[in-house]
């Protein structure tokens, strides 16, 4: 194998790659995932996520190697929908860890003298894009920013796509499955039946918009109100019976409301119910002219909502705990799209102050 390369290579090398993410344009971003494959920096960036929740073997079962001593850093992207895509990424291919390495085996692709064990988890990920766009080339636009390792992996698996395909074909027939979706175990797709089914969640932004307003323009889009989450079926939304300003939508318009100027204007926020119950409770106990006191900076969104449903004149929210200046900056450029004004952040934490 190739001489192992640090974790401060790795991280410089993400790092010098993340602002390429933040520049992307709404025409680029809107191609993402849909059979064009990634740009570089978002293989390098699942791989990085990959390489931290992997799945480990015991040794005596173990046949692909990842080097455990490496555990890169996750910057933080500012796009939303950018995660989301690295995020899928990393989570498919730990979904598919245990067949991807029986391809790597039965193809011979693994171990490879041209590819680094540091480049295992880069291998994966690369590996499960490329099976799902058919083994077809991605579509790589000129003014993508290049890293070398990701072109390198990419080579490799073009140059022994034939092999990987009939090591696909033969997993595919050895399990009698016509997708590499049905060799997963029952137990897998019977959770993922499930997650399907559950609604998706929005907040309404209350300081740009009106739950009232957001209900005209849905509908004005050719969406229809129903009564409750049961009768949620195609173009559908309804409110949510415990928090006012939160909408339910099928989950299969995600992609769909993402790119909706609603979205995009932060003007509605899609965002798990389950982080909306913290501020409509907090709510409920606030007098007035009562201050909140937020004592780790974890879920901007939560923060941001926790914002929107207090007195903007009279209350002020205190964020303790912001890990940075640049994070610190990064959640005032965020508040202020949101029309956020009442926030106020801070780099310490409570116990210190």
């Amino acid at each position: 194998m190739p001489r192992s390369k640090g974790e401060a290579d790795y991280s410089s090398e993400i790092s010098s790659e993340i602002s390429y993410l933040d520049e992307l344009t709404i025409s680029h971003r809107r191609h993402l995932g849909e059979n064009d494959g990634y740009p570089d920096a978002i293989y390098m960036i699942s791989a990085s996520i990959f390489q931290n929740i992997h799945n480990e073997k015991p040794l005596s079962r173990r046949l692909v190697h990842y080097n455990n001593d490496l555990k890169p850093s996750i910057p933080q992207m500012k796009d939303d929908k950018l995660q989301r895509s690295v995020y899928d990424l990393a989570f498919s291919a730990l979904k598919y860890q245990e067949i991807l390495e029986e391809i790597l085996i039965n193809s011979s692709f693994y171990p490879s003298e041209s590819v680094s064990v540091d480049s295992t988890s880069l291998v994966l990920v690369m590996l499960y894009d490329y099976q799902n766009r058919k083994f077809l080339p991605r579509n790589i636009s000129d003014t993508e920013a290049v890293i070398p390792e990701v072109r390198e992996v990419e080579k490799c698996l073009w140059n022994c796509k034939t092999k990987l395909a009939a090591a696909l074909a033969r997993c595919r027939i050895k399990n009698d499955a016509v997708s590499i979706h049905l060799i997963l175990p029952e137990s897998v797709r019977n959770q993922e039946k499930r997650a399907c089914s559950l609604p998706l969640y929005a907040w309404v932004n209350v300081l740009k918009t009106s739950v009232e307003d957001v209900t005209s323009l849905l509908e004005s889009k050719g969406f229809t109100k129903v009564k409750c989450a049961g009768e949620l079926e195609g173009l559908s939304f309804c409110e949510d019976r415990h928090c006012q300003d939160v909408l339910l939508f099928p989950t299969q318009l995600t992609p769909k409301l993402n790119d909706m100027e609603l979205v995009t204007s932060h003007k509605m926020i899609i965002q798990d119910k389950g982080r909306s119950l913290a501020p409509h409770s907090v709510k409920v106990l606030m007098n007035m002219d009562d201050d909140i006191v937020i004592t780790n900076a974890g879920s901007r969104l939560t923060i941001a909502h926790m914002s929107t449903l207090i007195n903007q004149n009279l209350s002020k929210l205190y964020v303790c705990g912001v890990k940075s200046e640049m994070e610190q900056n990064d959640l005032k450029n965020l508040f202020e799209k949101m029309g956020c004004k009442s926030t106020c952040l801070t780099l310490h934490y409570l116990h210190s102050l």
